[in-house]
């Protein structure tokens, strides 16, 4: 018959020793694996102490690391934005004014001054096709 291995006892860790490890871990001094080996625990439990006591490793939170140049380029292209952005609204209210000028000479002229693409081109025999079709 093969050996039965002993239950060790239950062990529980205070919460003064996790979050000492957890500092240890936050502060690069010492690794999980390291923690885990000096008190004879699993990853995986020191993991959920950083999960429970850490300010910065907690679970669900996504922390982006970025070099320098990588931050000054998202500011640039951010201001990029912005600029074009403060352009577009330009545009727009020019082409407001210019609508708006248009309906003013229609009033005064009483002349059409928009181009209507649906009419027919004039040949400049002064006939159309709405002119022939009467005749």
């Amino acid at each position: 018959m093969p050996k039965r291995e002993q239950l060790r006892p239950r062990r529980i860790f205070s919460d003064e020793l996790k979050k000492q490890a957890v500092t240890l871990i936050e502060s690069g001094k010492c690794s999980v694996l390291k923690v885990a080996r000096d008190n004879c625990v699993s990853h995986q439990a020191v993991y959920g102490w950083l999960n429970k006591y850490s300010r910065y490793l907690q679970s669900g939170k996504t922390i982006v690391v970025q070099m320098e140049s990588e931050a000054s380029k998202t500011e640039d292209l951010q201001k990029r934005i912005r600029e074009l952005e403060a352009a577009l609204g330009r545009k727009q209210l020019e082409i407001d004014f210019l609508n708006k000028m248009i309906d003013i000479g229609k009033e005064e002229l009483g002349i059409d001054l928009k181009k209507k693409y649906s009419t027919p081109p004039s040949t400049g025999s002064g006939f159309t096709k709405e002119n022939t079709a009467t005749k």
